[in-house]
């Protein structure tokens, strides 16, 4: 069972799940690289049959992203 700080994860609680990555100036990759962060975050609702991911229909390719930046 998962459990967090406020005790087990129970059915209707609601978790954001953020992974990142960021690369500070000198790390071992192109320069081009450095100082910048990516983060791509997730709401996910905890149900009794198992997670469902709230976010999983957003845009999550660059492409999909700067399209959707492109529309007013």
């Amino acid at each position: 069972m998962d459990s967090s700080q406020y005790g087990p994860l129970r059915a209707g609680t609601v978790i954001t799940v953020e992974p990142g990555i960021y690369i500070p100036p000198g790390s071992p990759c192109p320069e081009r690289w450095w100082n910048i962060g990516i983060r791509i975050e997730d709401d996910v609702l905890v149900t009794e049959s198992g997670p469902v991911n709230l976010s999983a229909r957003l845009a999550r390719h660059p492409d999909q992203i700067e399209a959707l930046m492109q529309k007013r």
